[in-house]
């Protein structure tokens, strides 16, 4: 019989108490499944939490603008990770709420057999063009304005950031080469975009007293900690309120950290109907006007090459003994060990000589 080529979420010991229980129908593996999910969440969760004490510390004692930058680059890519995943966490709560009050569909089963495989998807050569006046790039005319900026992208509870790109009227593009490549994704994925731009020339503070650096210390993480864990218990007990579907927003509680602010410029959502193989342009919604110290002169149009290939392309699907039927005689029946990759059914003679990569008798 075929197999499909699945792995467990939780693990329960072969033939300990726990998996008798699960047997006899007395807990639930989805139950353990849930909790160590939420461990590894909270782990994350953690673990940005951290990142974000660091990034405010460094900021407070840097003197160095190019620091400075860095640092709240930092701070603001941790905020958006602690945003995606209390969110994701609130969900899963939500999940776990419903599986106990028995709401959850009976043909569960043979709706997760039908869902399509998850994948990878890498975004790369990103360009974002500027439209500077005639008098500003070709005669040069005027104060030579400056800002920092970088791109977040975010699919889901991964986030990535980009290198900052310092851009002036020297420039006509805004260019990120490097590759970002998202793990795990479902086919119905939205990457968002969004392009932060921080003004050079603004006056910023750079140093803390002692006393305010000593509030940043560890108690602060497990303040944090239990401000985050009861906005996520008030948002999801809210009724009537909130985002649609049902979820409400968890907000973070707000860090005065003195230094160079970043602002959302311009954003972009890219579906899977926008992976192609080649050089493509995606249109900007530009998120801020011309008055504003941050602001750069966008066309409004961005370029980037994004691909993606789901995982059934590079991993084994199914895997099991096959009878083939001999196309010029009917009545020819052969047992071979067949297994499923990409768009191949590789025929072997036995087990072995598909684990050992030995050439197959013959691909279907």
């Amino acid at each position: 019989m075929f197999c499909r080529n699945q792995t467990s979420r939780a693990t329960v010991a072969r033939g300990s108490a726990m998996e008798m229980e699960v047997k006899r129908g007395r807990f639930r593996l989805s139950v353990l499944e849930d909790s160590a999910q939420d461990c590894e969440v909270q782990r994350l969760i953690e673990r940005e939490v951290r990142i974000r004490e660091g990034a405010c510390k460094l900021l407070a004692a840097c003197s160095q603008r190019d620091q400075a930058l860095e640092a709240s680059k930092t701070l603001l890519t941790s905020n958006s990770r602690i945003l995606a995943l209390m969110t994701q966490l609130q969900r899963m709560k939500e999940a776990q709420a419903m599986l106990r009050a028995g709401r959850r569909s009976s043909d569960g089963a043979s709706a997760d057999e039908r869902l399509p495989c998850a994948g990878k998807v890498a975004i790369s050569d990103i360009r974002i063009p500027l439209m500077w006046k005639d008098s500003e790039y070709f005669k040069n005319k005027g104060e030579l304005h400056q800002c920092a900026v970088f791109c977040l992208l975010q699919l889901g509870t991964e986030i990535h950031d980009t290198d900052l790109v310092i851009v002036d009227r020297t420039l006509t593009d805004i260019c990120f080469d490097e590759p970002v490549i998202f793990t795990d994704v479902p086919p119905g994925f939205d990457l968002r975009v969004e392009l932060y731009s921080s003004c050079m020339e603004e006056e910023f503070s750079m140093g803390f007293s002692t006393r305010r650096l000593s509030r940043l210390g560890s108690a602060s993480s497990k303040k944090f900690m239990a401000t985050l864990e009861t906005a996520a218990s008030c948002s999801s007990h809210s009724s009537g309120t909130g985002s649609p579907g049902g979820e409400s927003p968890v907000l973070l509680p707000a860090l005065s950290v003195r230094g160079p602010k970043y602002h959302l410029l311009a954003h972009a959502s890219l579906t899977l109907c926008h992976a192609q193989n080649s050089f493509r342009t995606h249109d900007l919604t530009i998120s801020d006007t011309e008055g504003s110290s941050f602001w750069l002169p966008l066309y409004g149009n961005m370029c980037c090459r994004l691909v993606a290939q789901p995982l059934c392309m590079t991993q084994v699907v199914m895997c099991g003994k096959l009878r083939i039927r001999s196309e010029s005689n009917p009545e020819d029946w052969r047992d071979v060990y067949g297994v499923l990759s990409g768009s191949d059914l590789k025929c072997y003679q036995q087990q072995d000589d598909s684990d050992s990569l030995e050439t197959p008798l013959f691909t279907i």
